[in-house]
Order: C-alpha cells, then sequence, then structure tokens
C-alpha cells in the first residue's frame, strides 16, 4: 500500500512539473515560429493545462481501467468549479467582464448536457469518443475564430496575452516539449498504477479513485494558476482557465477514454456525478453572467464558502464509501 501511496504522490508531482515544461516548449517554440498570442493562449497553453488528466485518461483506458478516466474528468470539473473556484473566490471575489466568456459559459453547459445525454444509455463507446473528440476539434476552431472577431480590447485576450511564455531558443524549445512529454506519459503511467493499487486495497471502483484523488491532484495546476492570475486582478482569465480546461475534460478527456477503451458507465455517474456537474456549472453560469443590466458578474466571498462546503459534502460522501467498501482492509 505504501508503495502505491509514493507513486500516486510521486507521480502526480512530476506530472504537474512536466506540464509546465511542456507548455512553455510549444508555447516559445510556437512564437519563434510566428505564430499568434492568441492562437498560443488559446491552443497550446488551453492543452497544456488539460494535459494531465488526457495523459492519465489515455494510460487508464489502455490499461482497462476506463472508470479512472471517466472519474478523472468528471471530478476533475467538479473539483475545477468547487474547490478551485471556490477557494479562489474566499481569497478574491471574481469580477467577470469578458464577452468572450459569455460565450463559452453555455457552450460549457451545452457540451456538458450532450455528452450527459450520449452516454444516458449507459455506455461509454469508440463512437461516443470520436464524436467527443470531433467536438473538441470544433470548440477550439470556433474559440479562434470567435477571439479573432471580438478583438483584443476583450480583457481575457488582454490578461491571456501576458501570461504567455516567451519566445525561446529552438533548441531549448524542443528539448522542453519533448522532455515534457516524456515524462507526462511516465508519470502518467506511474499515478494510474499506484491509483488502481490504492483501489484495489480498499475494494472501490476506480471510478471512485478516479473522482476523489486523481481529480483533486490533476486539478491542482488549475488552482494555482487560478488563484494567481486572480491575484494579479487578471479576473477573466482565472474564470476562463477553468471554463477552458472543463470543455477539454469533458471532449478531449472524455473522448480520448472511449476512442482507446470503449467500457459501460456506472450508474452513478448519470444520476449523482453529471447532475451535480451541471449544477455548478449553471450556478457559476449565473454568478458570472451577473443579474444586472450591465451583464459583469461577481462570485463573491460568500459564493465561494458555499462551493467549498458543496466540494467537502461530495468528496467526504465518496471517502465515506471508499472507507466502508474496506473496513477491514490488509495491514500496511
Amino acid at each position: 500500500m505504501m508503495w502505491f501511496v509514493i507513486a500516486v504522490v510521486g507521480g502526480l508531482l512530476v506530472l504537474i512539473w512536466s506540464a509546465d515544461q511542456f507548455v512553455a516548449g510549444a508555447a516559445g517554440l510556437a512564437r519563434t515560429l510566428g505564430i499568434s498570442t492568441m492562437v498560443i493562449g488559446l491552443t497550446i497553453v488551453a492543452f497544456g493545462t488539460s494535459a494531465p488528466e488526457m495523459l492519465v485518461s489515455a494510460v487508464a483506458a489502455l490499461q482497462g481501467n476506463s472508470g479512472l478516466a471517466v472519474g478523472n474528468a468528471l471530478g476533475s470539473n467538479i473539483a475545477n468549479m468547487a474547490l478551485v473556484l471556490g477557494v479562489t473566490a474566499v481569497v478574491v471575489p471574481l469580477a467577470v467582464h469578458s464577452r468572450t466568456l459569455s460565450r463559452e459559459f453555455p457552450l460549457m453547459l451545452v457540451v456538458m448536457a450532450g455528452a450527459w445525454v450520449l452516454l444516458w444509455n449507459g455506455q461509454l463507446s469508440r463512437l461516443n469518443g470520436l464524436v467527443l473528440l470531433t467536438g473538441m476539434a470544433a470548440v477550439v476552431l470556433w474559440t479562434i475564430h470567435l477571439a479573432k472577431t471580438t478583438g483584443l480590447e476583450d480583457p481575457l485576450l488582454e490578461e491571456m496575452a501576458d501570461e504567455i511564455p516567451e519566445a525561446m531558443p529552438a533548441g531549448r524549445a524542443w528539448w522542453l516539449l519533448f522532455s515534457g512529454l516524456a515524462l507526462l506519459l511516465a508519470s502518467s503511467k506511474l499515478l494510474v498504477w499506484g491509483a488502481v493499487g490504492i483501489a484495489q486495497f480498499y475494494g472501490v471502483t476506480d471510478l471512485v479513485i478516479g473522482l476523489t484523488i486523481v481529480a483533486i491532484g490533476t486539478s491542482l495546476p488549475e488552482l494555482a494558476a487560478t488563484v494567481v492570475a486572480a491575484r494579479k486582478q487578471e479576473h477573466d482569465l482565472a474564470v476562463g482557465n477553468i471554463v477552458g480546461s472543463n470543455l477539454f475534460n469533458i471532449l478531449a478527456v472524455l473522448g480520448i477514454a472511449g476512442a482507446i477503451g470503449p467500457s459501460a458507465i456506472d450508474n452513478a455517474v448519470l444520476y449523482r456525478d453529471f447532475p451535480l456537474m451541471l449544477t455548478l456549472a449553471v450556478a457559476l453560469y449565473l454568478m458570472a453572467r451577473g443579474f444586472n443590466r450591465s451583464g459583469h458578474g461577481l462570485i463573491k466571498r460568500w459564493a465561494g464558502v458555499v462551493l467549498l462546503l458543496v466540494f467537502l459534502a461530495y468528496q467526504s460522501s465518496l471517502f465515506l464509501q471508499m472507507a466502508g467498501a474496506g473496513a477491514n482492509p490488509p495491514p500496511l
């Protein structure tokens, strides 16, 4: 058991660090090649922040642990909205002004609801996975088009431009890119091995481990990035990170799991996890949209506290389930 815990902790630490290396290399190389800041931010950086979830999903599906991949996708979204934005709003109340976000929030709701309907028959099939991945490609293209037509005066795009890594020598960029990718793959395998070991030790499903330990761990980069952005008064970027990550998790992470390892979906996903995720998304949309004519929203400290309480209650129920399943585990 101790080795499984060490594998999970070590895998998460390397996973987070290697994702930063990968993004720095890819963004630096893209700048060197003359790709626009906006395209880099909306594609490479957005992909990089969800790279841990995507790599974990791919490795888990390849090993026949699709429940872990599904739990990681939905659990990460719930953690993003309840834990990450909850903590951030308690630290710094978030004012939302971006027109881009006012369009992407409804898109996120549509994508979540559409995925729920797609999986309602209890199966994550290969066709479902391909549909979700196609949707991901369409969302990226639509987002780039939207950004170009909106213009750089949008606060989200202005804040994003300030956060893009600088250009660097091509040799260094390639090294960071490939070494980061190699470490992402290795740490993903280590994390999945440890997570599956813990699940077997306690006699719980891969889904529960994905919704708890793995989801919280892979959401740590979003937590750090969002709190830092908020403290720098980049509120639209802080919220935009979460919206973008949620879209990637549903379309890319679930899509990868379905395309690689089709599997049955646990009823708890359809009746517990999807409804909670959608409820949180609707609540955040209403707060970000605002209840006044200006259309500017504010996620206040009290709302952050409520989000954190919801997250703690949800996680507590999952951990109680895990403890109940392993009431008499073997000794360490």
